[in-house]
């Protein structure tokens, strides 16, 4: 896999040269919103999405492409020496490919580059999937937030990831 530093044009690291990680662009967004779409039960909208990448600062979202098709994407936002991870999702038909953990790596190595030295995130009770994942990436529950989702009013579980 490539990820991609759109800063220098320089892929940091490589394994499959049909998997590139890379930043979001505007153009991505009918793809993202395609993924948003059919990932969660209330999906950010089209203009959260702008928002984030065209007046946001501190934010930092990535798309991975597989055959040049964009087919998942996570954010973040990072603030001083922390990241808190937004989101992130995979297109359903491409879920189990290790995808997720792959736009997470990126997430975590650009943090790292930026100086991040820890890194935090919700994730839903009901989510087992993706605490597995976050788990094998060395993040820890370390809070719950009750009623944090608000279109269904189910838990979230705060994890963190200290030293990144």
């Amino acid at each position: 896999m490539a990820i991609s530093d759109d800063r220098t044009g320089n892929e940091s690291s490589q394994s499959s040269p049909d998997i590139v990680i890379r930043d979001m662009y505007m153009a991505d967004l009918d793809a993202v919103m395609g993924i948003e779409s059919h990932s969660f039960p209330t999906p950010w909208s089209r203009n959260a999405f702008q928002t984030e990448l065209l007046e946001n600062t501190f934010a930092t979202y990535l798309v991975v492409e597989f055959h040049g098709k964009v087919v998942a994407y996570g954010g973040m936002w990072i603030i001083l020496d922390e990241a808190h991870v937004t989101n992130i999702a995979v297109h359903p038909d491409y879920r189990g490919h290790h995808l997720g953990e792959a736009i997470m790596m990126g997430l975590i190595e650009r943090a790292k580059r930026a100086g991040v030295v820890r890194m935090t995130l919700e994730v839903r009770r009901s989510n087992l999937v993706a605490q597995n994942l976050y788990n094998k990436l060395g993040f820890v529950q370390l809070g719950v937030r009750r009623g944090y989702y608000t279109d269904t009013r189910e838990d979230a579980f705060i994890m963190w990831k200290d030293p990144l």
